[in-house]
């Protein structure tokens, strides 16, 4: 195992927080002409980091702690019935693992997901350029996987292989196939690809109380909390993290 206290870390300026427009944020980013390995990846991804693109980042914001990471803990999920439902309306989508890649066909989805679906964002307006800084990575273990109907690509999923788990990094679908519920099933199948390899966790990355399009986070039960020192698996209306910023690595 590495040690990550001789890592270098670095902070940004204070800037307008994307989740609750009444803060700001500070971010903590791996310095990022690090050599990162899948073994630093994982143990940093243990520890409540995510990624974006090859930057390794997690919140540091001092006197404001909304932003908690949660994983799945994949081999005690039991689906509820409409969760079984929605996976039994997705039965007939073929899954197909491929290599992180730019393509026509992936941009158009990602594009027209954007639009639909962020334009109050910081993702609006989408393009090739932010495709590409943003889901692609020169390293670790990363996979696309495809979501097709009939050979027609709904939805697709950036998922990296850690540890012990999966970190699901992005995903994005055809808005007009919302009935399918898209988005909640990516994560259904993950729960159920990480229990069939036998892992333990999909990484959700970060969940806020007071961000509504969070919420759907909790609907995947047990979900396990990051405190800033250990993992735990409360009841989330009693969760409260044990300090206001995650300790120095």
């Amino acid at each position: 195992m590495s040690n990550l206290q001789t890592l270098k870390f670095y902070c940004t300026p204070a800037h307008r927080c994307s989740y609750l427009p009444d803060r700001e944020a500070v971010t903590l980013f791996l310095d990022p002409k690090t050599e990162v390995s899948a073994d630093v990846y994982s143990q940093l991804t243990a520890v409540g980091f995510r990624r974006s693109g090859d930057f390794i980042y997690r919140p540091h914001c001092g006197t404001c702690h909304a932003c908690i990471p949660v994983r799945i803990a994949a081999h005690a999920f039991e689906p509820t019935r409409t969760q079984r439902r929605c996976l039994a309306r997705n039965a007939d989508l073929m899954v197909i693992s491929a290599p992180p890649r730019y393509t026509p066909e992936y941009y158009a989805l990602y594009e027209k997901y954007i639009n639909a679906r962020h334009q109050d964002g910081d993702m609006y307006p989408p393009s090739r350029n932010q495709f590409r800084s943003f889901l692609l990575c020169s390293w670790g273990n990363s996979r696309f996987y495809e979501f097709r109907a009939d050979g027609r690509l709904v939805a697709l999923a950036v998922v990296d292989h850690v540890d012990g788990g999966m970190s699901a990094v992005y995903t994005f679908y055809d808005p007009d196939e919302e009935p399918r519920s898209p988005g909640r099933y990516v994560i259904l199948w993950q729960v159920m690809e990480a229990r069939k390899r036998g892992l333990g966790y999909v990484y959700l990355g970060y969940w806020i109380r007071q961000c509504r399009k969070m919420s759907y986070k909790r609907e995947y039960q047990p979900l396990e909390y990051f405190d800033g020192h250990q993992w735990l698996r409360p009841d989330p209306d009693g969760y409260r993290p044990a300090s206001t910023s995650l300790p120095p690595l």
